[in-house]
């Protein structure tokens, strides 16, 4: 997409508007793919939560993902999208068993984490397939936040509490076909998820009738120009060999399983806003626009950097802004940042806006949510409509007092 295009869907759609290019999210699974291409049987199931709209999660199946889902509707929301069940991997944290049950009548994959559940799954339907999740204890991605393997993480069964799983497996005798983990987002070091895998490998040792091992995913993309990112191709030729030799031991071929969110999605997204007031004041310049974190909540979240270019005047002179929004709360989303001279009524470009953002979006301020719009084939298209009023107030219920 030009900055050309990203001004006529601003133009068309209004601002402010999400944008998602097909290509890039196509080239991402590419790429993914490729880097593991020396393995038999690879399944990437795309993280629903990352961004949940139901014509990207179509186009993504298109391309051979199946999809990894967290909640009951993300799994009804794989299923809306024309994804068969054999396809969906369902993996909760903390939900009831009620909940898991109804995945299991929608046919979908099941993916426990706590050895409660685990056994309560296991006496009531011995005969469903189970796919169990390891906390590894591996602290990956450098911010607790988002880093959900370490030993203080409330998701997986700790590595150490294995005898535990074994006998819970073996009084049930539930069947067993899947071993997963997930360390966290924006790993950047090949060699620590390397290390988790192996203990997912010896955890793996302890069941006879695997199917596939799920590496969960986390993989770090580039948020500015010169950024760090997951060396993927690397990666991907260190743990095919270690996956191939582990299947040849194991004595039979099972399927490799990632469930990339962010890597597929990120660097597709620009969120475009609109300038609506210059303000000057004794030590800042504030370019104030129409949205806030009820759109774009991850700077103010995790201090997260989404690189902003001024696509109305990419030939001005550069000058430091603090980019805030129009929420009565600190809503900052740069901070003295260097971008093109801004005036009021300019579009400016968030980049790497895919991933956790729109799905993070609320009406907090009695504000609307806004468009989506995916790029596609040099066309764009309107995958969500921006809110209205009557959204807002469409399932409250005005009583007389």
């Amino acid at each position: 997409m030009t900055n050309r295009d990203l001004l006529s869907i601003a133009h068309e759609f209004g601002s402010p508007v999400y944008v998602y290019d097909a290509s890039k999210m196509a080239s991402q699974y590419k790429r993914l793919t490729q880097a593991f291409e020396k393995v038999a049987k690879v399944r990437i199931n795309y993280a629903v939560k990352a961004l949940s709209n139901l014509s990207v999660l179509k186009f993504l199946h298109s391309l051979g993902a199946g999809m990894d889902t967290v909640s009951i509707q993300e799994v009804k929301l794989g299923l809306e999208a024309g994804v068969p069940p054999s396809h969906i991997i369902y993996t909760p944290n903390g939900v009831s068993l009620e909940e898991i049950e109804k995945a299991v009548t929608l046919g979908v994959q099941i993916n426990i984490d706590n050895l409660s559940i685990l056994e309560q799954f296991g006496t009531l339907h011995p005969k469903i397939p189970v796919c169990i999740r390891i906390n590894p204890h591996v602290m990956a991605g450098g911010n607790t936040n988002i880093s959900v393997g370490h030993i203080d993480s409330k998701f997986g069964i700790s590595i150490h509490q294995m005898p535990h799983i074994k006998r819970i497996v073996e009084n049930t005798g539930m069947n067993i076909n899947g071993i997963h983990m997930h360390t966290g987002s924006d790993i950047l070091d090949v060699d620590v998820f390397l290390y988790a895998s192996e203990i997912l490998f010896e955890a793996a040792k302890h069941f006879n009738d695997l199917e596939f091992i799920d590496f969960g995913s986390g993989f770090k993309v580039p948020y500015r120009p010169g950024d760090v990112e997951t060396n993927v191709e690397e990666f991907g030729e260190k743990l095919s060999k270690r996956f191939n030799t582990f299947c040849e031991n194991y004595g039979k071929q099972l399927t490799l399983a990632f469930e990339p969110g962010k890597f597929l999605v990120s660097e597709a997204g620009k969120f475009l806003v609109k300038v609506n007031v210059v303000k000057q004041t004794t030590s800042t310049v504030f370019a104030q626009v129409d949205s806030g974190f009820n759109h774009l909540i991850r700077p103010m979240l995790y201090g997260s950097q989404h690189d902003i270019h001024n696509i109305s005047n990419p030939d001005g002179k550069e000058r430091f802004y603090s980019v805030v929004g129009y929420i009565c709360e600190t809503d900052t989303f740069a901070n003295n940042r260097r971008i093109k001279e801004i005036r009021e009524g300019d579009i400016l470009a968030f980049h790497n806006a895919g991933a956790y953002c729109f799905t993070m979006s609320s009406n907090y301020n009695s504000r609307y949510r806004p468009a989506e719009v995916l790029w596609h084939q040099d066309k764009a298209h309107l995958i969500r409509k921006r809110e209205i009023f009557e959204d807002l107030v469409r399932n409250q219920i005005k009583v007389d007092l």
